[in-house]
């Protein structure tokens, strides 16, 4: 399980707001932003990781420890990215190729 409380930013307000604002992001919560195939940590308070996922549900992309004040690169087959706290991805060892899916209660891998 890659995370049980995943809010989702699937309108352009919720996708500009993201993550901002926040102080931490919990272990087992994230944020699942679509469509989405870059993303950037200007005004963060926190590193966090990032999957970017195709629209099959495959990882294409991944941003460990995102630091603050930056922007990533643009992963053109991404439909979204899910947003998570720092470490999630190697501590399910997630990895570009998997599959993920969204299940009711959160993502699995």
């Amino acid at each position: 399980m890659i995370g049980e409380r995943i809010a989702v930013a699937g309108t352009a307000l919720a996708r500009a707001k993201g993550l901002l604002g926040t102080g931490m992001l919990p272990a087992g919560e994230g944020l699942w932003i679509f469509p989405c195939r870059s993303i950037h940590s200007f005004g963060m308070r926190y590193e966090f990781d990032a999957l970017f996922v195709g629209p099959d549900g495959m990882v294409v992309g991944i941003c460990r420890s995102f630091r603050v004040n930056r922007v990533s690169r643009i992963f053109r087959t991404a439909a979204g990215v899910l947003e998570l706290p720092a470490g999630t991805i190697d501590r399910t060892s997630t990895a570009v190729g998997d599959r993920i899916e969204l299940r009711q209660g959160g993502f699995a891998g």
